[in-house]
C-alpha cells in the first residue's frame, strides 16, 4: 500500500513540473545588478578621469617629434643677425693693406746711387694787411648829407591858401591848415569839364568874419575853364564855417586867397 502512495507522489511531481519563476526572477536581478556595475565604472574612471586633473580644463597642445637623430652641419652656424639660408661657398676678397716704406736713416749709402734731397716745408707768410693812419685832425666835406626834413622860416603861406595880413600865417598855421582841408573836402572835382587840361589853376578870393563864416567869394585870376571857376566859387559857398578866428588876431575879418587845381 504505501508503495502505491509514493509511486503516485512521484508521478505528480513528474507531471506537475518544476517552479520558473523565482529563478527567471532571480537571474534578471542578477543582470540588472551586472549592467549598474559596468555604468558605474565607466561613469568613474572613464568621465571624471580627465588628462590635467578635475581643476584645471583646456587642451593640451602636443608637438610630433621626428624620430629621426638631427645630422651634424657642414657648415658651422652664422650667429649674425642678417644670416641668409644660402651662404656664398666664394670666400672673401683679402684687405689689400697699403704699406708706406720706412727710410731707414741709418742705412749705409750705396756708392754710386745718387740721393735726391727732401724738400724742406716752406713756413707759410701771414699776409700783414696795411694799418690806417690815423689823422689826428677833423674831416670836413666827407659826410652824406642828412636826409632829415627842416622846416624852412618864412613859410608863411603853405598849401593854396595864401594870407597876406600881417604874420597871421606863421601866428596861426593850424588855422590856415584847417582852410586847407575844408576846401579840399567841399570842392567837387566832377563838376569841372573833362577836357579842361591837367595843372589849371583858379585863384579866388573871400573874406572870413569873427565867428568863421566865409563871404563874398570872387574869382581874382580864372583858369580859362569856365567850369573849373565856377566850381571852386560853390565849394567857398558850400562850407558853413572855418571855426571862429583866432583869439590873438585883432582884426575883424581875415582876407584869404585860395586856388582850386585841376
Amino acid at each position: 500500500m504505501s508503495l502505491l502512495l509514493e509511486h503516485d507522489e512521484h508521478l505528480e511531481r513528474e507531471l506537475s513540473g518544476e517552479p520558473v519563476a523565482a529563478p527567471a526572477t532571480g537571474s534578471l536581478l542578477l543582470h540588472i545588478a551586472i549592467a549598474a556595475a559596468i555604468v558605474s565604472y565607466y561613469y568613474i574612471n572613464i568621465t571624471h578621469n580627465v588628462w590635467g586633473g578635475p581643476n584645471t580644463g583646456g587642451a593640451i597642445h602636443v608637438n610630433l617629434v621626428s624620430a629621426a637623430i638631427p645630422l651634424p652641419s657642414d657648415q658651422p652656424p652664422n650667429q649674425q643677425v642678417l644670416a641668409t639660408e644660402r651662404p656664398s661657398v666664394a670666400p672673401a676678397p683679402p684687405e689689400v693693406k697699403t704699406t708706406i716704406p720706412q727710410v731707414d736713416e741709418q742705412a749705409i749709402p750705396i756708392q754710386g746711387k745718387k740721393i735726391e734731397p727732401k724738400p724742406k716745408p716752406q713756413p707759410k707768410q701771414q699776409q700783414k694787411t696795411p694799418q690806417q693812419v690815423q689823422q689826428n685832425r677833423a674831416q670836413y666835406g666827407q659826410e652824406a648829407a642828412s636826409n632829415i626834413p627842416r622846416a624852412v622860416q618864412g613859410q608863411t603861406n603853405p598849401g593854396p591858401t595864401s594870407i597876406t595880413q600881417g604874420d597871421f600865417g606863421s601866428r596861426f598855421a593850424w588855422y590856415v591848415d584847417g582852410i586847407n582841408r575844408k576846401m579840399s573836402t567841399v570842392w567837387n572835382k566832377f563838376e569841372v569839364d573833362p577836357r579842361t587840361p591837367k595843372g589849371a589853376r583858379v585863384f579866388i578870393v573871400f573874406s572870413i568874419s569873427r565867428n568863421g563864416q566865409p563871404g563874398n567869394p570872387q574869382i581874382d585870376r580864372s583858369s580859362g575853364s569856365p567850369t573849373l571857376d565856377r566850381s571852386c566859387l560853390r565849394a567857398v559857398q558850400r562850407v558853413d564855417t572855418f571855426g571862429a578866428l583866432p583869439g590873438g588876431y585883432s582884426g575883424s575879418t581875415l582876407n584869404v586867397s585860395y586856388y582850386c587845381e585841376y
